[in-house]
């Protein structure tokens, strides 16, 4: 689009909102200004007005306005007498979930993918549009000029120089829910039947190697909060503070993890369980326990990359533990836990699927018990996609049908109005050895001196079956998961934050739990077990208002991207 097309200049702050720049572009149509013409990259050598413009510098700032503040100063030029620079300036426009986008929020980091065949070749870049049709996020639309991060108005320090002080804090409080629930009914003795009350942190604390790689995204924190020193001691702080029973982290880089992370938490009396990513990547999931509250039954690390499966030719893993709390029967249920970070990539929902499936598939192998039944299951981690996604919809729903559904609107992360290829039927190959009920498909096996072909045909069968019958095609799980937090503002509705950084600021991050009848946060439909969990106390998250009085995340006392999600739970048997 060239620069004398449709563009005018307007009111740079008709609210009286504070933008995160005293000046942004917005869209015209669907389509996005060239780099080269946008205000918030930066000023490149381009002619202007037949003389030479300055990096950094707006043509019309020197000599002519010189510019005493950014906010004061930095003003549109005159379109009457320079007609070809009517431009139109204003601040972003409402997106659901997102604060604010710098350049392209659909343009993934490069480090965080790795391009596969069919990704290749021209067309792939996707441009925001009105929101798609499966995630209905109305409700949870934040507010127009949201890209305020810098406060008054201030851009980022340069390197070298002292950071601001920042008095405010993050102000998060305890939603407690224990007094909904009645009194356990009394056994023979005359005593309470015991219940195990425990407390579990789910906290993507951001790989350093990655907040390096992704420098651009975090140039509104001073480079001395985004020190390794600095941050290592406010997370070490924060779990300190909340000290909880269960830590599942991730983006925990493993060199912090051998010479830092594990002997600092072992010496606060945890027990620390590690799985680093696969190839070469540095940074992984863990999961932290206290020795004084569970012990280890089993460790069971889930790697999703399959050498010749092209669906699965990325490097995220996951990390499945089950533990018996310290001071019961081995007879009464133990408890399963998982942590995961899937994958980022916005426009591969059907890898996320996959990879989901295939951790599922583990949790419903370790939770089994002999009977039959399964133990409670707490599944932590950044999932990389947001609530009522359709991915979210599965996990809480135990089931999802796929058939039509784009690809690049599974995650819900962003929108895209040009064509996407759909999810195909099956998601995953048979050969993956999952079924579309996410269990492990069993294989021969010789039972007393003969062969026995347990089910690999007939999974087969069925599966075929199901997508020749009119029933849309499906995928499905066992385990009946809800989610702790119900992702808006207990107070006012606004929808809740987990992640926030100079280009959004969204919720992914998610704690789910097999809850029980009369649980309060229990959003799941049908039958719940009885042997379950209840969700006695969560703290709170917070909204963009929040965050953009602390300058947006990363910042002076919060060291990560992401905010830690905390709930205590209750274990009956």
């Amino acid at each position: 689009m060239s620069r004398r097309q449709g563009l005018r200049p307007v009111d740079p702050n008709p609210h009286g909102i504070l933008p995160m720049f005293s000046r942004q572009l917005t869209t015209f149509g669907s389509h996005w200004l060239p780099p080269t013409q946008a205000w918030v990259g930066g000023w490149r050598n381009v002619e202007f007005a037949n003389r030479s413009c300055r990096p950094g510098v707006p043509p019309w700032s020197q000599p002519l306005h010189p510019v005493r503040h950014l906010t004061e100063a930095f003003r549109p030029p005159n379109t009457r007498q320079h007609p070809q620079l009517r431009f139109q300036f204003n601040v972003f426009p409402t997106r659901p979930f997102h604060l604010g986008v710098m350049e392209r929020s659909d343009r993934e980091p490069p480090h965080k993918r790795r391009k596969s065949a069919e990704e290749s070749g021209p067309g792939n870049r996707s441009n925001c549009s009105p929101k798609h049709q499966y995630t209905s996020l109305k409700a949870h639309s934040a507010p127009s000029s949201s890209n305020y991060w810098f406060k008054n108005g201030q851009p980022p320090l340069p390197p070298g120089t002292s950071p601001p002080r920042q008095a405010s804090e993050l102000n998060r409080r305890w939603e407690v829910f224990s007094h909904c629930y009645k009194p356990r009914p009394q056994s023979g003795r005359g005593r309470h039947e015991p219940s195990f009350d425990f407390s579990v942190m789910s906290y993507n604390i951001l790989s350093q190697d990655l907040l390096h790689d992704n420098n651009y995204l975090y140039k509104h924190c001073s480079a001395a909060f985004l020190s390794w020193d600095h941050r290592l001691a406010n997370i070490l702080k924060e779990i300190k503070e909340h000290n909880a029973d269960i830590m599942c982290l991730q983006e925990v880089q493993e060199d912090h993890y051998v010479n830092q992370i594990k002997p600092a938490l072992e010496a606060l009396g945890y027990q620390c369980e590690y799985k680093r990513r696969t190839g070469s990547k540095p940074d992984g999931c863990a999961i932290f326990y206290k020795s004084a509250c569970f012990s280890l039954v089993s460790r069971h690390p889930v790697e999703f990359f399959h050498r010749g499966t092209p669906l699965l030719d990325r490097d995220n893993v996951g990390l499945v533990l089950l533990l018996h709390p310290t001071g019961r029967s081995p007879t009464q249920a133990c408890l399963c836990v998982a942590n995961t970070h899937l994958l980022y990539n916005p426009r591969r929902g059907d890898i996320k699927l996959a990879q989901l499936a295939m951790l599922l598939a583990e949790i419903s192998t370790v939770s089994r018990l002999p009977d039959g039944s399964s133990c409670p299951v707490v599944l932590c981690g950044d999932f990389n996609s947001v609530p009522l996604s359709p991915l979210y919809n599965f996990v809480r729903e135990s089931r999802l049908e796929y058939d039509g559904i784009p690809i690049d609107k599974v995650s819900g992360q962003q929108e895209s109005k040009r064509g996407q290829r759909v999810l195909t039927v099956p998601i995953w190959p048979q050969s993956l050895g999952l079924t579309q009920q996410c269990q492990y498909q069993t294989t021969t096996t010789a039972v007393d001196g003969g062969t026995s072909n347990l089910s690999v045909q007939d999974d087969e069968a069925r599966a075929l079956a199901a997508f020749n019958s009119e029933s849309r095609p499906s995928i499905e799980h066992g385990l009946r998961l809800t989610s702790a937090y119900t992702h808006s503002l207990t107070e006012d509705g606004r929808p809740e934050i987990t992640t926030c950084h100079s280009r959004t600021a969204i919720t992914v991050d998610y704690i789910f739990y097999s809850a029980i009848p009369g649980d309060v946060s229990n959003q799941t439909e049908g039958p719940l077990p009885r042997r379950g969990l209840q969700l006695l106390a969560r703290l709170a998250l917070v909204g963009h208002t929040e965050l953009k009085a602390v300058n947006g995340l990363p910042n002076q006392h919060n060291s990560s991207d992401h905010l830690p999600l905390l709930a205590r739970l209750r274990l009956c048997p």
